[in-house]
């Protein structure tokens, strides 16, 4: 079985509460929509999460996020193949896969191109007070043309797409921060994801990033909710 939710951000009581309570197996997976909170403070903590979520009868799947380090930058990292796409995986941590942005994989015979990464409103925040930002959080020239490539090799014609953000039409004005100038919020990544949706057919579209619960057309944003990974 293949499932689906939205961002944990190092918090997995309700992933560990899921596999109880659906009896899951080690080849069941669980989609995390970026922001999972597993390479984030590094060191022991991070070390503590991954060794506690290697115990759980389950493999995740992590679309990046934006408040998270990308494991290509941390040493111990190797991509291998998986479901026909690269993700990072360490060898310690089978079953704690990171997607490559702009892969496509086959899960349950869909096929799911990745797109990783936002822009983080609490930027300033995070660097006044020492918190986690890290400036490789959205998506680079390099990684937007490979997406773009991948595209059109599928004659810009997919099943599902798992993102972190969504694009620009789809955002959800209602889950904004009071306080937050939203002219000086840098929507680049959500403007392009726009033109990506214009020109691609595809069945299903999920992201997280928003911290709700919503579907639009064909397009979900996840939170806590974890469900079957289905069109």
């Amino acid at each position: 079985m293949i499932y689906i939710t939205g961002d944990t951000h190092g918090r997995f009581e309700r992933v560990e509460q899921f596999c109880k309570s659906q009896k899951t197996k080690p080849q069941d997976i669980l989609i995390i929509l970026g922001d999972a909170g597993i390479n984030f403070s590094g060191g022991l903590r991070d070390q503590e999460k991954k060794q506690f979520l290697s115990s759980l009868p389950i493999t995740l799947f992590c679309i990046h996020g934006n408040h998270e380090k990308r494991p290509q930058t941390i040493a111990g990292y190797q991509l291998q193949e998986w479901h026909g796409g690269q993700v990072y995986v360490e060898a310690e941590y089978p079953h704690l896969c990171f997607a490559k942005d702009g892969e496509l994989f086959d899960l349950d015979g869909k096929r799911t191109l990745v797109i990783g990464g936002a822009y983080s409103v609490d930027k300033w925040t995070r660097l006044m007070y020492g918190f986690g930002w890290w400036p490789d959080e959205q998506p680079t020239d390099a990684i937007k043309a490979d997406v773009q490539r991948q595209l059109e090799q599928q004659n810009w014609n997919v099943d599902v797409v798992l993102s972190h953000t969504v694009p620009l039409k789809y955002e959800p004005t209602e889950m904004f921060l009071e306080g937050v100038d939203q002219s000086q919020v840098d929507k680049s990544t959500e403007q392009w994801l726009d033109q990506i949706e214009s020109r691609l057919t595809y069945r299903k579209w999920y992201a997280g990033h928003y911290h709700t619960e919503k579907e639009i057309d064909q397009l979900e944003i996840m939170f806590e909710n974890i469900k079957e990974f289905s069109l």
